[in-house]
């Protein structure tokens, strides 16, 4: 069976457990800190910190954590001079596309039990570049959820047109019964928040569309297509996208507004702060919310499907 191998540290450890918190097992084997199987790989982390990749496509699940880490492989990796060109990596991008005007998508809330998915895409000006950085937008992930809210609204203010969708609980959870993977709904989202900004930024020279990688293009493509959708011209992915473009780190700020909101909602709905998250403060809080208002509450506030809801059952 195919298998890559990373050395990570702890914190990338914490955040791969985050972002596979939808596919992660209930068992794990021992010294390990979760194990999660998607539709490429099984993932196994460790104490450790070496980190597992088995299945089909290993090296798809492998190369969205493989920078800064040690990389170990069963399959010799080709260097870049030799790797074919994709759409998908930093080098693919044209020279100059990241200080050009163009369009960048991310999203939030996929690894999060409570709360909705939302995604953003921001179409940021060549000549307002600068003017954004001046005023702090960068990666979200490096900022609290006050400094967030705020660049949100300062962003809105300089007139920078976006786009935003939330995917609400009661929904993704229909979706998922029907068989679509998370993967899709998000690609479907992306997809949508795309058009709807391209048709408001209808004649505006741009130099295209950078979307932050979740998944493979051609797989990406496959999800957009099985509902009809087609790929826009001068579409670019690349993983951790924000920490580079300005226009991805625009469309993170304003989905991760928009999440903390829906959870400010949700929390007051319920009576008591709902963590993020998918740690065992979160299953407390699951255990809470079923003794309070009965199991069906969890389908309007939660992503049913995430293995806290078993987890939780240890709390009743």
């Amino acid at each position: 069976m195919p298998q890559e191998v990373l050395t990570v540290p702890k914190t990338v450890i914490e955040k791969m457990k985050m972002h596979y918190a939808q596919y992660i097992e209930v068992s794990t084997p021992p010294g390990a800190v979760f194990r999660a199987k998607t539709s490429n790989a099984a993932i196994t982390a460790y104490n450790s910190g070496k980190v597992l990749f088995q299945g089909k496509a290993p090296e798809a699940e492998a190369r969205l954590w493989n920078a800064g880490a040690t990389i170990g492989s069963k399959k010799k990796t080709p260097s870049k001079a030799s790797a074919p060109a994709t759409k998908q990596s930093h080098e693919s991008i044209p020279e100059g596309f990241l200080v050009s005007s163009h369009i960048g998508s991310d999203e939030a809330g996929t690894g999060d039990y409570f709360g909705p998915i939302t995604v953003a895409c921001a179409f940021v000006p060549g000549d307002k570049i600068e003017l954004l950085q001046s005023i702090g937008v960068q990666d979200s992930k490096n900022l609290t959820d006050a400094t967030i809210r705020k660049l949100a609204t300062d962003i809105v203010k300089l007139d920078i047109p976006y786009a935003l969708l939330v995917l609400h609980n009661e929904k993704y959870n229909r979706l998922q019964r029907k068989g679509w993977s998370q993967g899709k709904m998000k690609a479907m989202l992306h997809h949508h928040a795309i058009e709807k900004l391209l048709s408001k930024i209808d004649g505006i020279p741009s130099a295209g569309i950078l979307i932050d990688q979740f998944c493979m293009p051609d797989i990406y493509k496959r999800h957009i297509g099985s509902e009809n959708g087609v790929l826009a011209e001068n579409t670019y992915f690349m993983t951790k996208a924000e920490s580079h473009s300005i226009a991805v780190a625009a469309g993170s700020i304003i989905a991760r507004t928009s999440f903390v909101k829906e959870m400010d909602k949700l929390s007051k709905e319920v009576g008591f702060t709902l963590p993020k998250g998918a740690s065992a403060k979160v299953d407390a809080a699951i255990a809470r919310v079923i003794r309070t208002y009965g199991k069906e509450k969890l389908e309007s506030i939660a992503k049913v499907h995430f293995a806290n809801t078993q987890k939780a059952e240890k709390y009743l």
